[in-house]
């Protein structure tokens, strides 16, 4: 279960000050479109999962199905590169601790996001530990949404992770040093990441780590094809 853990992108965060997002917490994913924003955050996801914590993937852009086949690939690819033979614990650990919810054509909003956790832990005795919120867009989204998710994590005492396209011709960034589209909302933000191609390779910055600023020199080299950390 390590070796899945230590090849994984999040390993960046053993160099934060708390090793983590934690209950709590928002914490966001920075990348242009294309990049990989998706696979990076269903390895964030598959660490928790191995970590044997719950978690709710939800997608605002795609059907469950879709979903479900990006876990796939992404799940192959870490059990070839650690050439293991029997995966069955791990398969076992994702259909009993992943759940996915989608809200598609604008139906996202807290309260059916607070009605579903509230079913997935009253029904089905389903209680995430986390929840990563992939597709929702940080220019259209008001403030107050933001501040609803923060309060969710708090008053649930999950960790939640989203992804914030960035582009290539704004490169406006805020007095900390931190990007659009996250310039104007990193005080609710515990973590911010940022994903880059760089001529050298694909790499993940640390922005912010809690309370203070991150390193964007510290950084972990991945994989541009599997997204698995190379060093």
């Amino acid at each position: 279960m390590k070796g899945l853990i230590s090849v994984g992108p999040l390993r960046i965060l053993e160099k934060s000050s708390r090793r983590g997002l934690g209950p709590g917490n928002l914490g966001a994913l920075i990348a242009r479109a294309g990049v990989g924003k998706s696979a990076c955050l269903i390895h964030f996801a598959l660490d928790k999962i191995f970590r044997q914590e719950r978690l709710v993937h939800v997608s605002l852009k795609e059907h469950p199905e879709k979903v479900t086949s990006y876990y796939d690939v992404i799940y192959h690819d870490l059990i070839k590169a650690l050439n293991i033979k029997d995966d069955s614990e791990y398969r076992t650990l994702i259909d009993k601790n992943r759940m996915i919810l989608a809200y598609l054509n604008h139906s996202f909003d807290l309260r059916r996001l607070q009605a579903n956790l509230k079913n997935l832990t009253e029904q089905l005795q389903f209680r995430p530990d986390a929840l990563i919120v992939d597709g929702l867009d940080f220019e259209e989204a008001e403030r107050e949404l933001f501040e609803g998710l923060k309060t969710i994590a708090q008053e649930s005492s999950l960790e939640i992770w989203l992804s914030a396209l960035s582009h290539r011709h704004i490169t406006e960034t805020n007095e900390r040093g931190i990007p659009h589209p996250c310039n104007k909302l990193d005080d609710l933000l515990s973590i911010i990441l940022q994903l880059k191609p760089e001529t050298s390779g694909l790499f993940l910055s640390l922005l912010k780590d809690h309370d203070g600023l991150g390193n964007p020199d510290i950084s972990v080299k991945l994989d541009p094809n599997t997204f698995l950390a190379l060093d």
